[in-house]
């Protein structure tokens, strides 16, 4: 679990030693309320993400352009891809299973938590098959929250059925996680405490120690409103790139940054929308980066300032990001 304080801020002198332009393409012609959880199947040449209000499966191909949607029962928080076909998909109450796209939503795992007031948020697969979700503590007046891994493969010793392990909590909306190329290091953020956190782990027996903050960022001034100067954003969704660095989409600080395994800011990129929510690696060099972004509840002068918001966006990049981990039952 996480210490219950807050840590110190990081100076913000730091996060703009390294602005540099970028040329972001539209990726796709729909403007999403919410897009999260991006990832590219190399199988299909597809990209993959949701949007979470609007409780849409959406993907699209190499091209981009118009995107399939799939409605969801719920809020989808994230999604992956299962090795055995199709898609593992966590919505508000609980895991589902997809044989197919458009198929039947198949229960695999429920939890105890209230849907009225908790959902499921950021997630992905491990390199050994497992699924991790968090959850979103709606109020967001406690530190209710937590991060789970689910673990549904054969040999898992729960004679087919899931086994689920709370490995954090003590936040209000999970986001930011990642594992490192090694499989060493685990990453998670909590939005609302401008924090990512990162531990040491072995993926073999799933244990996480050795806690620590991996970056802490200021938090938003009081009274500040969407495009004045003083905030640089909260750490919302990530990936990690071939060279163990982790790519962190800044919520409301209109950039997506780039910080070394050291908690260092490599490179800062500048984005065309206030609120990047996730980024992710792909196409078939691994060297195109694809972000979602939102648009809901946005002011509306914003929104004539940045008409990308709510789209996903894409760039090259010089270094191949990991591919996307496959969830294994």
């Amino acid at each position: 679990m996480l210490p219950p304080g807050p840590v110190p801020c990081a100076p913000r002198a730091q996060w703009f030693s390294t602005m540099q332009a970028a040329d972001w393409d539209n990726f796709t012609a729909q403007a999403d309320e919410l897009g999260e959880s991006p990832f590219w199947h190399p199988d299909e040449q597809r990209l993959y993400w949701v949007d979470v209000p609007g409780r849409q499966l959406r993907r699209a191909g190499a091209e981009g352009g118009d995107a399939e949607g799939w409605a969801m029962p719920s809020e989808p928080g994230c999604i992956a891809p299962a090795r055995g076909g199709g898609l593992v998909v966590a919505l508000r109450d609980g895991i589902y299973r997809a044989r197919h796209w458009g198929g039947a939503l198949q229960p695999l795992a429920r939890f105890a938590h209230d849907p009225a007031t908790t959902r499921f948020n950021d997630g992905k697969a491990d390199p050994r098959g497992r699924l991790w979700a968090g959850t979103i503590y709606e109020p967001r007046d406690a530190r209710r929250a937590e991060l789970y891994s689910i673990d549904c493969r054969p040999d898992n010793g729960q004679g087919g059925r899931p086994l689920i392990q709370t490995q954090a909590g003590n936040a209000i909306t999970a986001n930011g996680l990642a594992f490192s190329p090694d499989a060493r290091t685990v990453y998670w953020a909590d939005t609302p405490h401008h924090v990512i956190h990162a531990w040491d782990w072995d993926a073999e027996s799933n244990a996480m120690r050795g806690h620590r903050v991996f970056r802490q960022f200021e938090p938003k001034p009081p009274g500040w409103q969407p495009g004045q100067p003083g905030y640089g954003g909260r750490p919302d969704g990530a990936a990690v790139d071939r060279e163990g660095n982790y790519w962190c989409a800044m919520f409301e600080g209109a950039r997506l940054l780039q910080i070394s395994p050291a908690g260092e800011i490599l490179r800062e990129l500048p984005v065309p929308v206030r609120c990047p929510t996730m980024p992710c690696f792909g196409g078939p060099d691994l060297r195109t980066l694809y972000l979602t972004s939102a648009r809901r509840g946005r002011p509306g002068q914003e929104l004539a300032a940045m008409p990308q918001s709510g789209r996903v966006l894409r760039l090259r990049v010089d270094v191949p990001g990991l591919p996307v981990n496959f969830f294994i039952d």
